[in-house]
């Protein structure tokens, strides 16, 4: 008679926690740690101080010396807060606040005692006000008054002109969400070219569809954005596609921590310096040189360009969305055609990326 054997004896506490945390998951949320405090500095370290720095602005008046004199009185102000140069007249300053060639124009008048400052709020209401104080302050220790004309007024639905941001980091945060669904639904890495170009190819008709119904919905629906529905479908499409492709070549290099390196450009790096509560003018240097680089803040400007300036300024931040795009795309199927039909594991099964399919990895 065999005799029954008695239950091992517990392995103790500290032995269930090191089978239950795998290596691979202790370094996974230490990357999220760092991910999380990334957002924390790059978010505050870019609002939390906002200060004009050079904004480009124009200065006529009927005689030249008379505007070369006050674009010498603001480009010596402490601190910089102004980029001044002389425009040929009023005609011609104001034209360059439409092409947003500057961000404002002051229009002097020697013969009284007010003088005219052109602004567009539609490029952001907080780089308008920040024009009128300080160019409010120069004329005042003057002796002059100042009387604000908005040549390019915000819609009467785009509370402070932020829609436009709000519209670009909504077609963003779909762009890497579709891309990590994917993920998730068939391995963080395409297992050959043709997966890769399907996958690419349901990116395309998504970011198509998230394209049209983010414009309608900001545009006939709540009245926020005025502008073409054609031209703004068309950036919402090339958006969702960028990012969604940069996030697309983020996991087939690095697998499952690539939807992470996608969140750190577009996300935590990429909305602060997007140029929406504060444009580029108020930021701090880093977020300033970065912003225009990077999807969000490429969006946004070509945004505000077709709602309020007739699309003038667009072409250079939609060649910016066009690189990433083609980049992501290239890098996309690079990997794949790398990978020669290896396939990964899917994001959640609990398996290294590398995994063979006879061990659960799937092969679509």
């Amino acid at each position: 008679m065999t005799q029954p054997t008695s239950p091992p004896p517990p392995a103790g506490f500290l032995a269930e926690v090191k089978d239950a945390v795998t290596v691979r998951a202790a370094l996974l949320l230490l990357g999220v740690l760092a991910l999380q405090l990334a957002f924390v500095t790059s978010y505050i370290g870019a609002f939390h101080q906002p200060k004009p720095s050079e904004i480009p602005i124009a200065v006529a008046a009927p005689a030249r010396p008379v505007a070369e004199q006050s674009v010498q009185q603001l480009a010596d102000l402490p601190g910089k807060p102004l980029d001044p140069h002389a425009a040929q007249d009023e005609a011609a300053a104001r034209a360059e606040v439409e092409n947003r060639d500057v961000d404002g124009a002051l229009v002097i008048d020697p013969a009284g005692p007010t003088d005219r400052l052109l602004v567009a709020s539609g490029a952001g209401t907080s780089l308008s006000q920040a024009l009128e104080q300080v160019v409010g302050r120069v004329e005042q220790a003057r002796g002059r008054a100042v009387r604000v004309v908005d040549v390019a007024p915000a819609a009467a639905g785009d509370a402070r002109g932020l829609s436009a941001f709000y519209l670009v980091i909504g077609w963003c945060v779909g762009g890497y969400l579709c891309a990590a669904i994917l993920a998730i639904s068939a391995g963080a890495r395409p297992a050959n070219s043709h997966r890769a170009f399907i996958r690419l190819g349901a990116l395309l008709l998504y970011s198509i569809a998230a394209g049209l119904l983010g414009t309608v919905i900001a545009g006939p629906v709540l009245g926020a954005l005025p502008g073409g529905i054609m031209a703004l479908w068309g950036l919402g499409t090339l958006v969702v596609f960028a990012v969604g492709a940069i996030t697309l070549a983020f996991q087939g290099v690095a697998g499952v921590v690539g939807i992470g390196l996608a969140i750190l450009v577009v996300v935590v790096f990429g909305n602060p310096s997007a140029g929406g509560a504060y444009p580029y003018p108020l930021l701090p240097p880093f977020w300033r040189a970065i912003g225009p680089a990077l999807p969000p803040g490429a969006g946004t400007y070509a945004a505000r360009s077709i709602a309020y300036f007739k699309g003038n300024a667009a072409a250079g931040p939609m060649l910016v969305l066009a690189a990433w795009a083609v980049v992501g795309s290239a890098v996309t199927v690079a990997c794949a055609v790398f990978r020669k039909g290896r396939p990964g594991a899917a994001v959640g099964s609990g398996l290294p990326d590398d995994a063979p399919a006879g061990e659960g990895a799937t092969t679509r």
